[in-house]
């Protein structure tokens, strides 16, 4: 099917043999164990690669996040319009790209509105490959107001995904996962806003506009003019 083109897609990954083995061992010697420990990054593939596959293969979890240094995370209330993400919970994406935009935003450098999605359509008995959409208030955006991050990698027993749901005449699948109790990372990859893929295509909004047409109409996300 066709989306708005202001969905963005997953750019393709075009993994070799050598490439699922370097995953592969990267994945046995750094993040099987558990341990919480940073994981030393050398390889020539992207960070989101590999963090996609992680996601993809192992059925991992991420959680992103500019604080460095979280040896557990424990449950909090979040704020959020859907009912899914307005507990109290530890949230984390079946997804290697989405958790760069949450660990690279610099809230300290004027950024008060974040309007973000990662989602598969559900296509007969499969699921699409991931679409995306990314924005930040209008004000903020030409300060690059861009940091250094860390993405954790979670264990997702304890996670529940949250429902499929309706949306522009199609089901989607969005990749947020929530758990009621507290985590401990397998791992952390430290990354930078180069590591993010979409970095020059994050939009910008009007927050009192935001607001105004996701009031008149809820179910029109993103809100954009075109």
């Amino acid at each position: 099917m066709q989306l708005p083109n202001y969905f963005l897609q997953r750019p393709t990954m075009n993994l070799n043999e050598g490439d699922v083995a370097a995953f592969e061992k990267l994945y046995t010697d750094a993040v099987e164990g558990g341990a919480g420990s940073e994981i030393g990054y050398t390889l020539s593939q992207p960070k989101w690669q590999f963090l996609c596959y992680l996601c993809d293969t192992k059925g991992l979890v991420l959680h992103g996040s500019p604080n460095p240094a979280i040896e557990e995370f424990e449950p909090r209330k979040s704020n959020d319009t859907e009912e899914f993400g307005n507990r109290c919970g530890v949230y984390a994406a079946s997804d290697g790209i989405w958790p760069i935009y949450f660990a690279i935003v610099d809230r300290k450098r004027h950024v008060t509105s974040l309007l973000n999605a990662c989602f598969r359509v559900v296509e007969s008995s499969c699921l699409s490959d991931p679409y995306y959409f990314f924005s930040i208030n209008a004000d903020a955006l030409p300060l690059n107001p861009w940091r250094n991050g860390t993405i954790y990698v979670l264990p997702p027993s304890s996670f529940e995904q949250q429902p499929p749901k309706p949306s522009r005449g199609v089901t989607v699948q969005v990749q947020q996962w929530m758990s009621e109790v507290g985590v401990k990372p397998l791992a952390k990859l430290s990354i930078t806003p180069d590591d993010f893929p979409f970095l020059s295509q994050i939009r910008a909004h009007d927050l009192a506009t935001l607001s105004e047409r996701a009031q008149r109409d809820p179910g029109g996300f993103p809100w954009l003019d075109e």
